[in-house]
């Protein structure tokens, strides 16, 4: 998968009541500036929660891990 074939992620901060959709590649920077710049360093923006159940959905499927 090619640079322009990764998704965006959605990123979002229940401080600023915002959400936003990040390149893949760029997240963890993103999320990093955003909560040093307007939060003191406080981990409050993340990664939507929601798509981070799916992500671990798929990897546990993929690994056979859900199989009974």
């Amino acid at each position: 998968m090619s640079d322009e074939e990764l998704p965006e992620v959605p990123v979002i901060c229940s401080a600023c009541d915002t959400r936003t959709r990040v390149p893949f590649e760029d997240v963890e920077d993103a999320v990093a500036r955003h909560n040093e710049g307007l939060h003191d360093g406080e981990e409050i923006a993340e990664v939507d929660p929601n798509v981070l159940d799916q992500l671990a959905d798929f990897v546990a499927e993929d690994m056979g891990l859900l199989d009974e």
